[in-house]
């Protein structure tokens, strides 16, 4: 036998001592604290391409304010809308919480992605049973993709300059 199966032993070895009861548990899924300021807010920052959203959340009646304005006003597309109240409609807490976020960089789509993703963390700061649900749907993970660079001696980031034969 080699050296790491004389320390582990082999499968047949575990599934001999779990049939006989000689492995009582395993470690613990760890437990999670909620994380909540003297206002009993919960704060998270969001990213999703160049823009950066500080997002902080406190039970109330579901007002969502952006950089000082109406969630309404400053995102008038109802798609964008829609998708920053997508925590809330996922983790059954809608018009639970009230939102105050500050959003810099990026366009209004990427802005809107990252307050989601602002508010899907700072949901799971302050009901840490939340987490599994949102990281179900996909909406702790920060999205990557962001706009490739433009290269010397191209056009655009891969677009070549027109061939002229003549």
């Amino acid at each position: 036998m080699s050296e790491t199966q004389e320390r582990t032993g082999t499968l047949a070895d575990l599934k001999d001592a779990v049939a006989t009861g000689q492995v009582v548990s395993t470690q613990d899924a760890p437990v999670y604290e909620a994380k909540r300021d003297a206002q009993g807010r919960s704060y998270a920052t969001g990213r999703r391409k160049d823009a950066v959203a500080r997002v902080w959340i406190k039970p109330g009646k579901g007002d969502i304010t952006v950089n000082g304005r109406p969630v309404g006003t400053y995102f008038a597309r109802p798609v964008l809308r829609m998708l920053i109240t997508q925590p809330f409609l996922v983790a059954d807490r809608y018009n639970q919480f009230d939102v105050y976020c500050t959003v810099t960089g990026g366009g209004l789509s990427g802005q809107a992605g990252a307050v989601r993703h602002g508010i899907s963390r700072a949901l799971t700061h302050y009901e840490p049973t939340l987490r599994g649900i949102l990281k179900a749907a996909g909406f702790l993970t920060r999205d990557s993709r962001v706009v490739e660079r433009k290269k010397y001696g191209r056009a655009k980031a891969r677009r070549s300059f027109q061939f002229s034969k003549r």
